[in-house]
């Protein structure tokens, strides 16, 4: 089993719902993708992957190309 990362990213640009529906099925279902969820409220992603799968640039690259670049990342401890 590969181990996983926690990252809090900070996406400025979500606003809305439909932002969030956006993120979450443009990531959900890929391979290393383990949790994907958007707080509309904090613009922010939870996001737990496995980067020996899916590295954190490939995530970004993702969201870049929905139009929701990444401002920010935070490890979640524990």
């Amino acid at each position: 089993m590969s181990s996983t990362q926690h990252l809090v990213l900070d996406v400025p640009d979500v606003s809305c719902e439909h932002c969030k529906m956006t993120i979450e099925k443009a990531l959900q279902g890929r391979p290393g993708i383990e949790k994907a969820e958007v707080d509309v409220a904090s613009k922010t992603l939870d996001l737990v992957f496995a980067p020996a799968i899916i590295t954190l640039d490939q995530v970004k690259d993702i969201l870049e190309e929905e139009d929701y670049p990444v401002a920010g990342e935070h490890v979640v401890e524990g």
